[in-house]
């Protein structure tokens, strides 16, 4: 058991340690159904009325699950928790009302006041102090050696549910890399078809819903076709990649573009603010289109046709959207190429 003396030192290992935190809290606490029935059962086994499993940081203490306790954070300097970090051991107060660290801090002087304090280590890792599991009173209290021992289990079951709770994090986060590589084409980055469904369905149906508007351009290169046939396909991919390039070098960050297939881009604006806004988009794509590519040597010349159109006001679903700008992309073809027409309803049986 340690007692206070340097109230903020950081251990040895501190950059260690806050890379153990960060992989626990990428942005921020959320408790756990079982973090939050450890602490209960602490109070009750302790018969305290308040038990918290705690989280320091660099700045901030962070509650991730607590019994009777109002607080959802507090500063580190004003963390007793600190000092279970500091030292990788027990700590305990009897009085923090009679200890010349702690008797000015806020919470001794609380309603009701914390004046019992005990707090054992949860580690990550063999050495690594994310934190502490800790019970507080409002009386003076001591614990004899073998409740200590009971504390520190407690710690070491928290640490083994926040292991398990990081687990659960990382296979997430590969479920999630796993299925975005899935919609994901290899070559220019952009989302592949595979994304229509699963992504663009749901930000049409959102901007539907709250009455927002959503742009579609759909686009391909013209002559593309004698690109492949006369440079090789080597020449066409790298085609593509600086044609996706010139492509996000145009839309905004939170749009949304996709590989359709071969050299057919479908672009994905969100909550545009009018036509004359696409109208914009589309200009720019044809002006970055109409420079030639300098692939390998070769000067290429391969620029866009564009179709254009805007849900609710020309479909209120994403097959029908897409079938109507594919439309729209067809009639920019026939009126010869290296334009953007946008869709009306004359153009329904066209594609």
């Amino acid at each position: 058991m340690a007692t206070a003396n340097h109230y903020y030192d950081v251990p040895a290992n501190e950059i260690d340690r806050l890379a153990a935190v960060r992989s626990l809290m990428p942005s921020q606490v959320q408790s756990t159904p079982e973090l939050d029935a450890l602490a209960t059962l602490a109070k009750m086994v302790f018969q305290t009325p308040m038990a918290a499993v705690t989280i320091v940081d660099e700045d901030w203490q962070h509650i991730a699950a607590s019994a009777g306790l109002e607080v959802v954070a507090c500063s580190r300097e004003q963390s007793m928790c600190t000092q279970v970090v500091r030292t990788g051991h027990c700590f305990v107060v009897p009085d923090l009302a009679d200890d010349e660290v702690f008797r000015n801090l806020p919470c001794v002087a609380g309603d009701p006041p914390v004046r019992f304090y005990a707090g054992t280590p949860i580690e990550l890792e063999p050495g690594l102090t994310v934190g502490a599991l800790c019970v507080l009173d409002s009386v003076p209290r001591q614990l004899d050696a073998a409740e200590l021992e009971t504390l520190r289990n407690f710690g070491i079951v928290a640490g083994g549910l926040m292991r398990l709770e990081r687990s659960n994090v990382l296979h997430g986060l590969e479920e999630t890399a796993l299925k975005t590589a899935a919609m994901t084409d290899p070559l220019t980055g952009f989302y592949n078809r595979k994304a229509l469904t699963t992504i663009v369905d749901g930000v049409i149906d959102a901007a539907i819903a709250e009455n927002k508007e959503i742009g579609v351009l759909y686009m391909d290169l013209d002559g593309f076709k004698k690109i492949n046939d006369r440079y090789g396909h080597a020449v066409g991919d790298a085609v593509l990649v600086e044609a996706a390039r010139r492509i996000r070098s145009v839309i905004r960050a939170d749009d949304t573009p996709i590989r359709i297939g071969g050299d057919e881009f479908g672009l994905f604006l969100h909550a545009p603010s009018g036509v004359r806004v696409l109208e914009s988009v589309a200009e720019r794509l044809l002006q970055v289109f109409r420079e030639p590519f300098e692939i390998e040597g070769h000067t290429i010349q391969a620029r866009a046709s564009i179709g254009v159109a805007v849900a609710p006001r020309d479909a209120a679903s994403r097959e029908e959207l897409t079938r109507n700008v594919d439309a729209a992309l067809y009639v920019a073809k026939a009126r010869g190429r290296d334009r953007y027409v946008f869709f009306d309803k004359t153009m329904s049986n066209v594609a």
